[in-house]
């Protein structure tokens, strides 16, 4: 298969969600949700070259400081993705380029704000360029998680079902934030267990196709942050700290324990990210901005 490049990274931009509200369970144990999502300029980072060792067609290494602790074998979800989509296209025109895939882990793991997802999304766009496939990533996607089809998107959106219902919104403006992890991980199944009303109303009931206002988006509520501040308490000390910096908004991110605070400006956010890191430097903290659509 003929190569256009020899090496490429990506920024697996971080998710986080604005809002999120359970709207019910399935037969299968699944929840139904109701999202409003955007990404961040900051992330982890996905590079690709071609191999030095062609004995496998998949090699990962990871680093960065978040890499302690996690496998890079076959399990990982950035290698299940570069095997399916491998394996797409040795279905179609024979076995792509062995590569050589390096994560640097910038993102908390089990953090709220999808840094796995966003891994193997980053991933699956990264290798479709360098093997110059044209192969429609959503269906590999779906069977890896939930959360991965709107992360290939990384673009404002609302997600519903079970996070696989993706519907893009119109943003021209980024938003300014900062983003607070206490470097505690809470395990997303403990958040939904311990979640006491699971049927609740949708964030809209209509239709929407554009990011609502900050004002509009306060009315709004994550309904597992409630549960997730019982099992955590660290996740309360956040959400008050930021508070103190002014945020026009502040709330936990997926099932936590990462929260942020909406700012007018990035100037603005950086400010409050200096206050949050004099005050609690053993937490992790950075200022960003989203990305627009």
């Amino acid at each position: 298969m003929p190569e256009r490049i020899s090496y490429i990274e990506r920024i697996a931009h971080a998710k986080i969600n604005l809002a999120l509200h359970v709207t019910g369970k399935r037969e299968d144990g699944y929840h139904l949700l109701d999202s409003l999502v955007v990404f961040s300029d900051f992330g982890d980072r996905i590079s690709i070259s071609k191999a030095q060792n062609a004995s496998s067609l998949v090699s990962l290494a990871i680093d960065g400081p978040f890499a302690v602790g996690l496998e890079s074998g076959a399990y990982n979800l950035v290698s299940r993705a570069a095997l399916s989509l491998g394996y797409e296209i040795t279905k179609r025109s024979g076995k792509p380029t062995p590569v050589d895939i390096r994560l640097t882990k910038n993102l908390p793991i089990a953090s709220g704000i999808g840094g796995g997802s966003a891994d193997a999304a980053a991933t699956l766009l990264a290798l479709n360029e360098f093997w110059d496939s044209e192969i429609d990533l959503m269906p590999i996607a779906k069977t890896l998680g939930a959360d991965i089809p709107m992360c290939l998107h990384s673009t404002p959106l609302r997600a519903q079902g079970i996070g696989d219902e993706v519907t893009l919104l119109e943003a021209k403006q980024p938003l300014h934030m900062i983003l607070v992890n206490p470097n505690v991980e809470v395990p997303t199944p403990a958040i939904f267990k311990h979640l006491a009303d699971k049927q609740n109303a949708p964030m809209f009931e209509k239709a929407i196709s554009t990011m609502p206002p900050i004002r509009d988006i306060k009315n709004l509520r994550n309904d597992l942050q409630k549960p997730a501040v019982e099992i955590e308490p660290a996740i309360e000390a956040v959400l008050a700290d930021i508070a103190e910096t002014n945020a026009q908004l502040v709330r936990m991110s997926g099932s936590g324990a990462t929260c942020f605070g909406l700012y007018e400006t990035l100037p603005e956010a950086q400010k409050a990210a200096k206050l949050v890191k004099a005050q609690h430097p053993d937490w992790w903290c950075v200022a960003t901005s989203t990305t627009v659509s």
